[in-house]
């Protein structure tokens, strides 16, 4: 395949005034708001210069901030001003550095003076509300595809950066209906209506030694969630985090210990994924924590018989398949499957004993190592009876999937996902990774003009990238990516200014080349420095290109979380599949948020 090489030009049109002012008419005219700092060195000066100026804008905007005042410690004044100059000092770091600065006097005895004009200074916060404006789409799409963790959390860190914009009481949206609703209002109520729509019921019980293992079936609006986080109480403490997916949560007990009414606490803040963006950390760090009384709900129903097998039954009948009537995917036969399913059996029964003695001849030397990093590592426990599929593609078969849940030390947090295993002709494990939640799988497979072989590579290939993340396989990444690989990723600027004319706080994205040693080279390094990585993918749209043969654009919605790093974005990889055995990625690139000018990057820029 043919280089491919895209240029990205970003034209700034800036007016230039051909003066400017002198520190004397900045300080004597009610234009501007000004702050002056002095120290030893010119750093030190400009950062009290910064400081005395955030002083400052929080005094004049102070005024605005009635959501605050209502919210604010116990009504003393003290406490309320440093409240809104903490919530201002989250925008300072990016902002308020843009502002202009004049250099009074040089060190060793610097002075500094940073000057804001006062009709420039709503200019500061328009990123806030864009922000804000953005979450609250994002809950709103969420919710539509019964993706609750993600629609609460998009809805509560709209509703907390609310608190750090000016009139926040008074900024709108609109709703489905194209009603304007006031967001101070609007999103407790859209959360709360999420809540009511919530139901949590117990599907089956299994019993490992003293642990009992409670398998939850959790419903919005009658339909599977297809994700869901939560604790509950279990008559001495809350429990750490649990995320389920597909409709599907644990909970694990004492085995003498009842779950019948159990509590349960929906969560809603996520205050430890908030590090994907630095000003929603700051804020959330500065402002009131909002309490959502409507949260906590009962489990309903009896507390199933322990191996039930009526209840087991039950639940292989009702759980999502990977078939649909009309997605023309071909699954191997019960004859055909039986030497791959006297693997899984062997696996099953290594993994709920937690005797892998016989493992090492179920894989290969790659299925192997997977295996240890994932589910003895992960301390993975299967959940339910599982409900296998297997298909065959390029001399190997799918097996989809076995339900388990995870809980890696590194990471507070019990999460369920469905593990893919990958064998060989001679029915060997050689891989193994986290399945994709159905909704990415059936946009898939109901491609029924792309034949059985691409759909699952696509399906595979996508599920094998985001689990090579989560247990650092450098050397597998390495390897799809192709030598001359364009690799392009975006950061979002804030314009220096210095120049009396020029706006202020108008965001940019400035696009950065990489080559694949320069990519692989920082990826090393991350991968090194993070206990934990974890991807995750909201939404997923494939599209086939129209020259190169099996060539396919991928556009992902992607958070992305580590021990000291969080970020989310679109995520664009172009694929090559014409070797099904070895998908090629030709392009990668990375958006923080959809380019004002052109959206996202797709296909057609290449």
């Amino acid at each position: 395949m043919r280089n491919v090489i895209v240029t990205f030009c970003l034209i700034l049109c800036i007016s230039n005034l051909a003066y400017a002012q002198t520190v004397e008419e900045i300080q004597g005219s009610k234009d501007y708001i000004w702050g002056t700092g002095s120290a030893a060195t010119l750093r030190e000066a400009d950062n009290d210069a910064l400081a005395a100026l955030t002083s400052q804008i929080s005094t004049s905007v102070s005024s605005k901030f009635e959501q605050l005042t209502e919210g604010g410690s116990d009504g003393d004044k003290v406490s309320a001003e440093e409240t809104f100059k903490s919530v201002i000092n989250t925008y300072s770091r990016a902002t308020l550095n843009n502002t202009r600065r004049i250099v009074i006097q040089n060190e060793p005895e610097a002075v500094v003076m940073r000057y804001i004009k006062v009709d420039e200074v709503q200019r500061i916060f328009d990123g806030r509300k864009n922000k804000i404006l953005d979450f609250v789409t994002e809950a709103q799409q969420a919710e539509k595809k019964a993706q609750v963790a993600d629609a609460l959390r998009y809805y509560y860190w709209g509703l907390v950066l609310l608190q750090s914009y000016p009139d926040g009481n008074f900024l709108t949206t609109k709703d489905a209906d194209g009603t304007e609703q006031l967001l101070a209002v609007w999103i407790p109520k859209q959360m709360n209506d999420i809540f009511a729509n919530l139901k949590v019921g117990m599907a089956s019980t299994h019993l490992d030694g003293d642990l009992k293992t409670v398998n939850l079936k959790i419903l919005y609006k009658g339909e599977p969630a297809r994700n869901y986080d939560y604790t509950y109480f279990d008559g001495r403490d809350w429990s750490n985090i649990y995320s389920a997916k597909d409709g599907t949560g644990i909970i694990e007990l004492p085995r003498i210990a009842s779950a019948k009414n159990m509590q349960l606490r929906t969560e809603y803040m996520f205050e430890g994924e908030a590090n994907i963006d630095n000003e929603l950390f700051e804020v959330m760090g500065t402002v009131n924590p909002v309490t959502m009384r409507n949260c906590n709900l009962k489990l309903e129903g009896d507390e199933p018989v322990p191996g039930d097998p009526l209840q087991e039954e039950a639940l292989v009948a009702e759980t999502d398949t990977l078939a649909t009537s009309n997605s023309g995917m071909h699954f191997l036969a019960r004859e055909q499957a039986t030497p791959y399913q006297a693997t899984m059996t062997q696996v099953e029964q290594a993994i709920r004993s937690r005797n892998f003695t016989n493992i090492d001849s179920l894989c290969t030397e790659n299925g192997k190592e997977m295996f240890d990093r994932l589910i003895r590592y992960g301390q993975a426990r299967i959940i339910n009876e599982p409900n296998y599929q297997y298909m065959s593609y390029n001399g190997e078969v799918t097996c989809r999937s076995l339900p388990m849940s995870f809980k890696f030390n590194t990471n507070q947090r019990t999460f369920v996902e469905d593990v893919v295993f990958t064998l060989n002709k001679e029915g060997k494990i050689d891989a193994l990774s986290f399945g994709l939640n159905k909704p990415a799988v059936d946009d898939i497979i109901n491609h029924t003009s792309w034949n059985d072989t691409v759909r699952n590579v696509l399906i595979n290939f996508l599920e094998n990238y985001k689990t090579a993340y989560a247990l650092k396989r450098y050397d597998y990444i390495n390897s799809i990516f192709s030598d001359d690989a364009l690799i392009i990723t975006g950061s979002v600027l804030k314009h220096t200014v210095t120049d009396e004319g020029r706006p202020i706080n108008r965001q940019t994205v400035k696009y950065t080349r990489q080559t694949k040693a320069e990519y692989m080279k920082k990826l090393q390094h991350i991968f090194r420095s993070s206990e934990f990585i974890n991807l995750r993918f909201a939404d997923n749209q494939i599209r086939k290109s129209g020259v190169g043969g099996e060539v396919y654009g991928i556009q992902i919605q992607q958070d992305y979380f580590s021990s000291s790093y969080g970020d989310t974005g679109y995520l664009f990889l172009m694929v090559d599949l014409n070797n099904p055995k070895e998908p090629v990625i030709h392009v990668r690139t990375w958006q923080p948020e959809k380019d004002p000018d052109f959206g996202l990057i797709d296909l057609s820029h290449f």
